[in-house]
């Protein structure tokens, strides 16, 4: 045996990895070591928390510094085996890296553990915290307790601490030195110092992974401050739902009365001190002091007014000082380390390591600890891999319930005290929430409240009364029932209970709601006026997932039954209520409903996409169309007499005109092409969208009385000036206008072009065939658009982008179609120069990137490397962007900063007359979305013309069943037949089938009837 490398096995034992299986895994273990005679070569440790919750169970094997993650008990077997027996590490038990795919052999590489810098944290994970000779021999344990008896007088040891700049861990951030000095200098006896181990946060377990990784630092440090301020006797506080901790905490306290460093005459001094264990009954109001010593003392956990503080009358009416664990446990490696080595982390006025409870929606949950002004960023998207589920991280809660909700676009600021407090948020404990665009900001602020509010020990009547009338609001505002007074209200009350309130539970407490206000109001207000909830979780506003996720809002459940029971001309029309473009966006939309089907939770998603193509394509084949577009015009309501102009015919445009002419309004739709339709018709290439597919639902809309003044460019052949004279109401909608050029030397040279333009040109036949090299320049839908086309007419086709595969903004199923397609692809590079020669061009210059800082998207930035590569071409193609054109509306009384501003929600600009919205505002989106805005302006517009909202008259109540399927078997999506690469590479034709009429029932039989489980619910 003796070819065996020695090694120690160190299995996480905190209350986490011992929930998922660590228990079962070091028993398996264990027996396995004996089965195969490696107990002279092989050592298990049962160590705390490693901090990598997330990944648990964990596995460490050393000295081979490897992590193994997710580790169950059938896989100790090969880590006998394999691993330890064999040298071979277990390649499928390594963490993978989300950002590269890589699988990472050495620890010390993971990001999550790279980024931190573990201090108080260093041995979590490398101890036994039920063993005291861990401890001692490994952690250098009780040494700083034997300098400070054997060396420094009291005063010596508060001034240390002072020098350190540490300040108390527990939230409020106290100088903890300062705090020290009132108690030592307090004349009163006996003396009496506390650790408030009561972490009652939802989602923070700082201080319990504390006691149950590492007791003795605790001790360490309250047995050090005893010392400083004269105390002989201490109080552990830890909740009584803590059992692991608790277990460890009085091992520990046992541990240390037997090596004589607690009880009388510690380490044969004349000092003298020890400490009770407290356990709490569960109040999160006990975490604050005063309450906090009621509960020691018997009582019920109440607080006090204050002064007088602990420290003047505490404990039992005698000086009394208070740490949160976390503050005990850095003083003795401050008196290891040195106070000047402490100060010199962290910022000017927050100085050392600050451990965060790193949870929500992140890829990398768990223990963190970090230099005091890290960047919210750096945590997120560093330490925590960024967003576990792929959406995009909307805000960040700090502090527990009693923080705040801090959006993405401050991720650049420092976690300190102060930063976090200067925008509204707190420190805390140091529990931070991530939350994502599935999150309701109104919903998880009701949440904390209504936590808070059931935690309030109702002793003032304003924290007790107030937390309950804050409830109620966002309820009322969750379900529809509020108006826009209440966010006032919901001001006023906070403001009142922050100022009023007796502790700080009632002075934090309306901190979720007044951040979410602060940088989420227009939720408040979708909720309010619109009925809409951008999350889906507010179910009493919404009719099912995928209808609340469709920017549209399309009855999706509804028209899938209509067409199950055979019924298909009214699933037609369900659909052409909201949406007079189905075949287009049949074919086209990105599919939003789908973030939201639970269809994934058996499976894969509806195929809602092709369903609606197919029910639209089959009744214009039967031209069953035109009678139901009778009908909708013998609907109309009644004729207003009022006079809207509509600037723009692309896809919001057609819809804001759709809706506002059903509406009974008289509108003009202008445009400067000869042909409505936007960048529908001139910018998606026919294999995607056929012509006459769009020019026939334009034609529906035509025939509904929408006028289209066309060849007409505003600003040009008639200003806007004049259009607000004679019309009633105006709404811009002209989309992008200025194309951004490369931003290199001769940009504007022969041969480099700009995507747009030339798709248009090829649009309008107006480009031959040819066998060029062409280099593309973009990630976006217009440069994978311009490639396929290019491709098709015979060019040889790269594309170049900046970033990595995975941050393209394009459709990632139009990027596998050019990939299909044998389209290049070269990522991480970036324009550097034009390579001519006699104004030919010979090349382009691409410089190569990587990967810097994350910016607020979740993205890292690229940056250069200083080398390049030269691809040779004979064209180049820029595709990287469009911005807005606001020159013909300079003149008029519309303000303009950068583009017109407008009311986020009624889309309303300084001129009341004057409605804008789609990509003329948003900059550049899907056409869905940009419909939405259309649909959201016709709204609006109709209501500031006639005082009203009858926007609902507009809709009609179908009768379909309402049967939830009982039983749902695994069937995958069905997906439309498409041309084969080698037939559709050389021609336009459409790449993608109708559906069948049996492959569209089979796909409409998998819908699992969300909505009347919210009906039923909402009951």
């Amino acid at each position: 045996m003796s070819e065996f490398t020695k090694r120690e096995v160190f299995i996480c034992r905190g209350t986490g990895c011992n929930s998922s299986g660590a228990k079962e895994n070091s028993e398996a273990l264990e027996e396995s070591i004996k089965d195969n005679n490696l107990s002279d070569f092989i050592k298990i440790k049962k160590t705390g928390c490693h901090g990598f919750c997330q990944m648990g169970p964990l596995v460490v094997i050393q000295p081979d510094n490897v992590l193994y993650v997710h580790v169950q008990e059938k896989d100790i077997d090969s880590i006998i085996k394999e691993h330890l027996i064999k040298n071979n590490i277990i390649e499928r038990l390594l963490y993978e890296d989300p950002t590269t795919g890589e699988k990472i052999k050495d620890m010390d590489k993971v990001a999550f553990y790279f980024h931190q810098q573990r201090f108080l944290l260093e041995y979590c994970g490398k101890i036994d915290p039920e063993n005291i000779d861990d401890y001692i021999n490994i952690a250098g344990g009780y040494k700083s307790l034997q300098k400070v008896i054997a060396e420094l007088k009291p005063s010596e040891i508060i001034n240390e601490v002072i020098k350190s700049g540490l300040r108390g861990r527990g939230g409020a951030g106290f100088p903890t030195g300062k705090k020290w000095s009132f108690v030592a200098d307090a004349k009163d006896e006996p003396k009496y110092i506390i650790c408030n181990g009561d972490e009652g946060d939802p989602g923070a377990f700082m201080d319990r992974t504390i006691f149950e990784s590492n007791p003795h630092s605790v001790l360490e440090g309250m047995i050090i401050g005893a010392k400083a301020m004269g105390a002989k006797a201490g109080y552990i506080y830890c909740r009584v739902e803590y059992p692991l901790a608790i277990q460890r905490i009085k091992i520990a306290l046992h541990q240390a009365r037997e090596r004589k460093y607690l009880g009388k005459n510690i380490l044969g001094s004349s000092f003298s001190f020890d400490i009770t264990l407290k356990q709490g009954a569960g109040a999160f109001v006990c975490g604050e002091e005063t309450a906090l010593i009621a509960s020691i003392m018997g009582k019920r956990g109440i607080p006090t007014q204050r002064p007088p503080y602990p420290a003047q009358s505490g404990l039992w009416g005698k000086p009394t000082n208070i740490n949160n664990v976390k503050s005990w446990a850095l003083i003795p490696r401050i008196f290891e380390k040195g106070a000047e080595w402490f100060a010199s982390i962290g910022t000017d006025s927050s100085k050392g390591t600050i451990v965060i409870a790193l949870t929500g929606k992140i890829k990398n949950a768990g223990l963190v600890e970090i230099p005091m002004g890290t960047t919210i960023k750096k945590l997120i998207f560093d330490i925590g891999g960024g967003s576990a589920t792929g959406k995009k991280i909307k805000a960040i809660q700090t502090g527990g319930p009693s923080g705040g909700c801090i959006p993405q676009y401050l991720f650049d600021l420092p976690i300190d005290y102060e930063s976090l407090k200067q925008i509204g948020s707190i420190m805390g404990s140091g529990g931070m929430i991530v939350l994502d665009e599935d999150t309701c900001m109104v919903d998880f602020s009701r949440y904390f409240t209504d936590f808070l509010q059931n935690e309030s020990c109702g002793k003032c009547s304003i924290c007790r009364e107030g937390t309950q009338r804050m409830f109620e609001i966002l309820t009322d505002i969750t379900e529809g029932k509020a108006n826009v007074e209440s966010i006032d209200l919901l001001e006023e009350l906070g403001h009142v209970i922050k100022d009023t309130s007796l502790c700080g539970l009632g002075q934090t407490a309306p901190n979720s709601v007044l951040s979410t206000i602060n940088y989420f109001r227009n939720e408040y207000l979708e909720h309010i006026l619109e009925h809409y909830c951008r999350a889906g979780l507010c179910t009493k506003l919404l009719k099912s997932p995928c209808e609340n996720n469709c920017p549209i809002h399309l009855n999706i459940p509804g028209f899938i039954q209509l067409f199950k029971e055979n019924r298909l001309e009214e699933a037609y029309e369900l659909i052409m209520i909201d949406n007079p473009l189905p075949a287009t966006t049949g074919r086209i939309c990105f599919a939003p409903c789908n973030n939201r089907c639970k269809r994934t939770y058996i499976d894969e998603t509806i195929n809602t996409r092709s369903l609606h193509r197919y029910i639209s394509d089959t009744i214009y084949k039967m031209k069953k169309d035109e009678e139901i577009i009778k009908r909708f015009i013998g609907k109309k309501l009644p004729t207003t007499g009022k006079k809207i102009a509509i600037i723009g015919a692309g896809p919001s445009g057609l819809i804001a005109a759709y809706y506002l002419v059903r509406l009974g309004h008289l509108i003009d739709v202008y445009d400067k092409k000869s042909k409505p339709g936007g960048k529908l018709l001139y910018s998606i290439p026919e294999y995607r969208l056929p012509t006459n597919v769009l020019e026939h639902e334009i034609d529906n809309i035509r025939k509904l009385g929408v006028n289209f003044i066309l060849k007409t460019e505003i600003g040009k052949e008639i200003q806007l000036n004049k259009l607000i004279e004679d019309y009633d109401a105006i709404y811009i909608t002209t989309g992008t206008q200025k194309i951004m050029p490369l931003n290199v030397p001769d940009y504007n040279a022969p041969g480099v072009l700009l995507g747009i333009e030339e798709l248009e040109k090829i649009k309008n036949s107006e480009f031959s065939q040819n066998n060029d090299k062409i280099v593309v320049i973009g990630g976006g839908n217009t440069a994978i658009d311009v490639a396929r086309s290019l491709k098709r007419l015979g060019g040889d086709v790269t594309i170049a982008y900046r970033r990595t595969l995975r941050d393209m903004p394009a459709n990632e199923e139009e990027i596998k179609e050019a990939m299909k397609e044998n389209i290049e692809f070269m990522f991480m590079v970036s324009p550097h120069a034009i390579v001519s020669n006699d104004d030919n061009i010979k090349g382009i210059e691409l410089m190569k990137m990587k990967g810097g800082e994350y910016d607020p998207s979740g993205r890292r930035k690229p940056i250069p490397i200083s080398e390049t590569v030269i691809i040779p071409c004979d064209k180049i193609y820029a595709a990287i962007g469009e911005r807005i054109n606001t020159n013909f509306v300079e003149c008029t009384d519309v303000n303009i900063k950068g583009t017109v501003e407008i009311n986020p929600i009624t889309l309303q600009s300084s001129n009341p007359k004057v409605f804008a919205g789609g990509d003329f505002i948003t900059g550049p989106t899907t056409v869905v979305n940009s419909m939405s805005e259309g649909k959201k302006a016709a709204r609006n517009i109709n209501i500031f013309l006639i005082g009203d909202d009858n926007f609902s008259e507009l809709y009609k109540d179908f009768d379909f069943k309402g049967e939830i399927p009982l039983e749902s078997e695994i069937s995958p999506r069905i997906m439309e037949v498409e041309i084969p690469v080698k037939e559709r590479i050389s021609n336009f034709k459409e790449v993608r089938k109708t559906l069948s009429k049996e492959q569209a029932l089979n796909e409409a039989i998998r819908c699992l009837r969300c909505d009347l489980e919210i009906i039923e619910k909402n009951k």
